[in-house]
């Protein structure tokens, strides 16, 4: 996002966080991520109010007022204030907006999860959930399939997840297939790197040529650590075709260990 856009999504977290407050229930947190989605999953299908509340040559108070009739009565108070703050923000180009909410939404139902202690839960189910797609050709497709309805593919995957995963993951996953803009394993990469932030911890993606036991985890996990300056969470993948060694993954920064890495640069 440009700088304009930047400083408006600080300005509406700032709103959820503010209406929320520091003693907020978990329900309220959990009430107003899901609210969130509600609003983009509308504004996605009315190109029209979605252009009035994102257009920076109106009137603030024209932006606001019109969000308020939409959605006053539909959401929670908390949600209605986020959604008047962003109206009333000036946004760089119209998607900024809805991505906006996308990702405040995703924040508050973190925030639910860190409320009960099961955001390193969160993080994980959602870093596991993302190899297996990645690993299922079939259904890493048909979770990508334009042809495919969103409803579809969101029915497809509330039925693999039921009973499976916390109800914070299925619901960050289950609203992320249906707004693809990257593949699907990689969209849920990076909702498990959002819940590691939401920790104040780096993500290290470590391929590995053989399974590390706790101990090895526990030091790899230490010495990166040491490294970024942070705790770091260690996600390991098995991958034999790296013959020995590892190659570990934080942010844009590859370390390349393995075996197969050397023989390459040879």
């Amino acid at each position: 996002m440009y700088a304009a856009s930047r400083e408006a999504l600080a300005h509406t977290r700032s709103a959820l966080q503010s209406a929320l407050g520091s003693g907020a229930a978990t329900a309220a947190a959990a009430q107003a991520g899901s609210e969130l989605f509600s609003v983009v999953e509308a504004l996605d299908n009315q190109r029209a109010l979605r252009s009035a509340l994102a257009d920076a040559s109106a009137p603030v108070a024209v932006r606001v007022t019109l969000a308020e009739q939409v959605f006053r009565g539909k959401v929670s108070a908390s949600t209605l204030a986020t959604v008047k703050a962003a109206a009333g923000q000036d946004w760089s180009a119209q998607s900024d907006l809805t991505n906006s909410l996308v990702q405040l939404g995703r924040e508050a139902l973190l925030k639910a999860a860190a409320d009960q202690n099961q955001l390193d839960t969160v993080e994980d189910e959602l870093f596991r959930l993302g190899r297996i797609v990645a690993g299922n050709p079939d259904l890493e497709r048909t979770l990508s399939d334009r042809s495919t309805t969103v409803t579809a593919k969101r029915e497809l995957l509330s039925r693999l997840l039921y009973g499976k995963v916390t109800a914070i993951t299925e619901a960050l996953a289950v609203h992320a297939v249906g707004r693809l803009r990257k593949p699907p394993a990689e969209t849920l990469d990076e909702l498990s790197a959002l819940a590691a932030t939401q920790r104040d911890r780096a993500v290290a993606h470590v391929r590995s040529a053989a399974p590390l036991d706790a101990t090895q985890e526990e030091r790899l996990a230490a010495t990166l650590g040491r490294i970024y300056g942070k705790p770091v969470t260690v996600h390991v993948e098995v991958d034999p075709e790296l013959l020995s060694g590892l190659v570990v993954r934080v942010g844009d920064e590859v370390i390349d260990g393995s075996a197969a890495g050397r023989l390459a640069a040879v």
